[in-house]
């Protein structure tokens, strides 16, 4: 896993999103872990433009979290709509 996320990050989220921080399989708090690396991989990207490999684990990373809410909106739409707006995606 990358550096800039530390063990103690990783189960806060989990711990907010997905009730506890061994809830590791939540949809909810996976959305909200790609969400993160996503923004920490577009600020790498600001910096580096040339990273080219980084801009791939971008891209895979926004495929894995669209597919995940569209898994979510079609589980259970609330949670879906409450999830991007406490995330703040999908304006």
């Amino acid at each position: 896993m990358a550096n800039y996320l530390t063990k103690e990050k990783r189960e806060g989220i989990f711990q907010e999103y997905g009730g506890a921080a061994s809830n590791t399989g939540s949809t909810e708090a996976q959305i909200a872990l790609f969400t993160y690396r996503i923004q920490m991989l577009s600020e790498h990207l600001q910096k580096n433009k040339k990273d080219h490999a980084c801009r791939r684990a971008l891209l895979s990373l926004v495929g894995k979290r669209k597919r995940l809410l569209q898994y979510l909106s079609k589980r259970d739409l609330q949670k879906y709509r409450d999830l991007i707006e406490k995330l703040g995606i999908r304006k």
